[in-house]
């Protein structure tokens, strides 16, 4: 029999519903009953037992505030008289669970029992409840059945990790706050927090007060003006030692291990601009504007060692974490080959190349951690280059291509490894190809690649498999200036990182995971995380058909959820007309589209489609190749007075867009969107491709057949080069010889590295 547990009487009622568990990530082992299910109602009791009550009953009141603030059932801890707790926390030491982590979840007729051993597994055993509570398709402030049986839980890996850049962009403590509470509800348990970068220093090192004086400002270039108001204000932000033990202490109290990345001896040229003794060349540069490798190195020799020492020293009294990482990566060398002392010194040490000279610079600064008991932690770069690392030094390995080869390199080693590949795991990324989808470099890092990361690299044997400690995502800040973009980039693609890091390598199955996530979106929306919807967004291929008709056919990156539609204009609900074939609509109508789940629950906001005669007439950057054919990378413009702000797809030093297959039978006139946007690409200024110009500020050309072909129209920039924002030009196009079907070739004339221009939508009018 199942049972009810009701507020005013406490009597026990029988309920026949047995709903599926929908839990993310997949448990270990849940093993359902035949039937039954207890029903949690408002006012139900909460009861904490065993050892550490003080921790136990901190990780039950959390539990309760959480239900109450997004479930809206308000729980309540029993006193020692309550007789019949609905909910019952038991920590105990010798509990028959796996590991300290782990927990088991027990549903029956005499209610939901969490048992663990240590607080740890309490708290994940919170968080599964959470779920339970929250089963797909729950109702606000509604009665929740619980279906019967038995959750034994325990994680994969025992690193499950997050990278957050502040160094690109500064998040306040409250954001970052709330970021490690929505980690933890993803049973993640490591903020890899990256403080020290080329454009800001981030942590107060009261012995080295230059650092966050001059280290953590720099000019406001480009859309950074927008954040301070004014290209006159510099952008600035630091962490003071307060705030930072105050956000460690805060990430223990949900299992969360702060590990802190001072990254060496690159990604240092806010240090040297505080410290200009610390570089090679004796100058001060200034704190970096640009994104991308900067060749500003720390000068690799005793005083820099001392002053690198006493950094650590501070950041391991703030940092209580086993683990601190020393970077190691994209040091670009120029600097140091350029120095004859530095050169001298390689050679003194009897090493054969400046790579070597990095791995014995890394080697002193991680054996001063090594020798305080911390392990130290850096980057794979050494490794690609050659170098020798120490024996207890944990790699992170982002060089996902070729097989993983070389995070095989460094297990076959013995290095312990955390896998963070670019290529699947590295959410500042963009997810779509979607028009609207938000800034981020290529190429896209969907859902599904996340999901499908490979964690155990390809040719490790179940030995060295066991050198692969976890998985990490990385949230690099470049473009990325506000707490809303960081949770886009971050939710969902969290919840597949979520179970590659915690659910057994035999439970995971993207399909079912695709099942289960709908409700986690519902939990997501009830926390107030704005996640994105790219996924399962609708996207539209339109085509002609006849008698001026449009075809338009219907899909989602997921291939998931039930694709409905509107063609009055009106917003798509679940009872709308569902999509099962390609349309053939009219000109002059809207198409409007979202996705739904199963039980009604909106995955995709609508999404529309103008069908008119321009419709197959006009391109988004977006729908447009690169000349390279390299992916393009999705650049944010400026802020306009009305509307929202223009994305444009864009081969950063490559202003040059195709548009295969255009028709262009009986065009007359042509008209561009475009933006200039600030050049702050750094390194990739080696690779910018220019253009002859034939006006003083250039020109946009389009050409036919090819980037040399024959000119259909030219569009002068002059009297828009200085011009803020968006631009809208126009000009008279030239009929092509054998007008009609046509590869186009869009670029913008001039050096981009004077202002890269971006090319937001070419329309064509007859």
């Amino acid at each position: 029999m199942a049972v009810a547990w009701l507020v005013t009487t406490g009597a026990v009622v029988a309920t026949p519903a047995t709903p599926v568990w929908s839990l993310l990530p997949q448990p270990a082992k849940a093993t359902p009953a035949v039937s039954g299910a207890t029903k949690i109602t408002d006012g139900a009791l909460i009861a904490v037992r065993g050892a550490d009550r003080q921790q136990v009953q901190a990780i039950a009141e959390q539990f309760v505030q959480r239900v109450a603030d997004t479930q809206g059932l308000h729980l309540r801890m029993a006193s020692t008289s309550d007789a019949h707790p609905a909910i019952t926390f038991d920590v105990n030491a010798s509990a028959e669970v796996t590991g300290d982590t782990g927990y088991r979840l027990t549903i029956n007729d005499d209610g939901i029992l969490v048992t663990a051993r240590t607080p740890r597994g309490a708290f994940y055993g919170s968080v599964t409840l959470w779920q339970l509570l929250t089963p797909a398709g729950w109702t606000h402030g509604a009665p929740v059945e619980v279906a019967h049986g038995v959750i034994d839980d325990y994680p994969r890996f025992a690193w499950r990790a997050l990278l957050l850049d502040s160094g690109r962009h500064y998040q306040s403590v409250a954001d970052i706050k709330k970021l490690i509470d929505w980690m933890s509800l993803n049973k993640l348990n490591v903020l890899l927090w990256h403080v020290t970068e080329d454009q800001g220093w981030r942590l107060e090192i009261p012995k080295y007060p230059e650092l966050t004086k001059i280290g953590a400002c720099r000019k406001a270039v480009g859309l950074d003006s927008e954040l301070t108001g004014s290209a006159d204000l510099p952008y600035c932000g630091f962490y003071t030692q307060a705030e930072a033990r105050d956000i460690v202490r805060y990430a223990a109290e949900r299992y969360v291990d702060v590990v802190p990345e001072i990254d060496l001896p690159g990604h240092s040229q806010a240090a040297i601009a505080a410290y200009p003794w610390l570089g090679v060349t004796g100058k001060r540069p200034e704190v970096w504007t640009d994104w991308g490798v900067s060749p500003w190195l720390l000068k690799p020799n005793e005083k820099t060692l001392q002053f690198v020492d006493d950094v650590l020293d501070d950041v391991m009294r703030l940092f209580p974490s086993r683990y601190i990482s020393i970077g190691g990566d994209e040091a670009d060398k120029q600097q140091w080959n350029a120095s004859p002392e530095v050169r001298a010194q390689m050679h003194t040490l009897g090493l054969k190349n400046m790579d070597e000279l990095q791995g014995w610079f890394m080697n002193q600064v991680a054996a001063h951690l090594i020798e305080h008991g911390r392990t130290p932690v850096g980057w794979d770069d050494e490794l690609v280059a050659g170098a020798t690392l120490p024996a207890s030094q944990v790699v992170m390995s982002w060089h996902g291509d070729h097989n993983e080869q070389v995070a095989l390199a460094a297990i076959k080693q013995g290095h312990d490894v955390v896998m963070t590949p670019q290529e699947s795991l590295y959410f500042d990324h963009y997810q779509s190809d979607l028009p609207d989808d938000w800034p981020g470099p290529p190429p896209a890092a969907t859902l599904r690649q996340a999901y499908d990361t490979v964690v155990i690299p390809n040719g490790a044997s179940a030995a060295e498999a066991q050198h692969i400690i976890g998985v990490q995502a990385g949230l690099w800040a470049e473009q990325m200036p506000t707490f809303a973009h960081d949770q886009h980039a971050i939710f969902p693609r969290v919840a597949a990182l979520s179970e590659l890091g915690w659910s057994p390598a035999g439970t995971r199955d993207w399909h079912d995971f695709l099942q289960r996530l709908p409700a986690e979106l519902a939990r997501y929306r009830a926390l107030g995380i704005h996640y994105a919807d790219n996924a399962f967004a609708p996207t539209f291929q339109v085509a002609a058909a006849s008698h001026g008709a449009l075809r338009v056919e219907l899909s989602n990156q997921a291939e998931f959820g039930t694709i409905r539609y509107t063609t009055d204009g009106s917003e798509p609900t679940a009872q709308s007309t569902a999509y099962a074939q390609p349309l053939t609509l009219p000109g002059n109508t809207t198409l409007r589209a979202a996705t739904f789940a199963e039980d009604g629950f909106e995955l995709a906001a609508p999404r529309s489609q103008v069908l008119d005669e321009t419709t197959l007439l006009s391109r988004d950057s977006s729908e447009l190749a690169t000349c390279s054919k390299q992916p393009a990378s999705r650049l944010e413009g400026s802020t306009p007075t009305q509307g929202s702000r223009p994305v444009y797809s864009v081969d950063i030093g490559n202003a040059c867009w195709l548009w295969p297959q255009a028709s262009l039978g009986g065009v007359k006139q042509v008209v561009i969107t475009a933006e200039r946007i600030a050049w702050r690409f750094g390194d990739e200024a080696k690779d910018a491709v220019v253009r002859r110009k034939i006006s003083a500020a250039g020109e946009l050309e389009i050409h036919a057949d090819s980037c040399t072909g024959p000119l259909l129209a030219s569009l002068p920039l002059d009297g828009v080069a200085q011009a803020k924002g968006q631009v809208r030009l126009d000009a008279k196009v030239g009929t092509p010889a054998g007008a009609g079907v046509h590869t186009l070739c869009v670029f913008a004339t001039g050096d981009p590295r004077d202002g890269q221009w971006a090319l937001g939508r070419v329309m064509f009018s007859k």
